[in-house]
């Protein structure tokens, strides 16, 4: 964390880097996620002097609840891959030659 970081983004940064170790994610790479996370959010609310489009565009970490952290429970999309295992399970014909759609719509979903 940067000198004169607020007490709230030191916990901010903790929590998101034990979070992410707790998930399986190695020491560095934690720390590297919730130190982005907590610069983003600093460029957000106007505490840092430099900030990227990048930071200050689109929803925040915060808002955005986790939509992007690829944990796939916040994903209802399928994969062709998922469909296509799921179409074999319940042993649909010309499944290999199906697109995506085709396999959403002879699985109904």
């Amino acid at each position: 964390m940067p000198r004169g970081s607020s007490p709230k983004r030191e916990r901010q940064y903790e929590h998101i880097k034990e979070s992410a170790e707790k998930r399986g994610m190695s020491e560095g790479r934690a720390e590297e996620m919730a130190s982005r996370t907590v610069y983003k959010e600093r460029a957000r609310s106007g505490e840092s002097k430099t900030a990227s489009r990048s930071s200050t565009r689109g929803k925040s970490a915060s808002q955005r609840g986790g939509e992007k952290s690829g944990s796939g429970s916040g994903s209802s999309e399928r994969t062709k891959d998922d469909l296509y295992q799921e179409a074999k399970k319940r042993g649909i014909d010309g499944r290999s030659k199906m697109t995506k759609q085709q396999l959403k719509n002879a699985l109904g979903h």
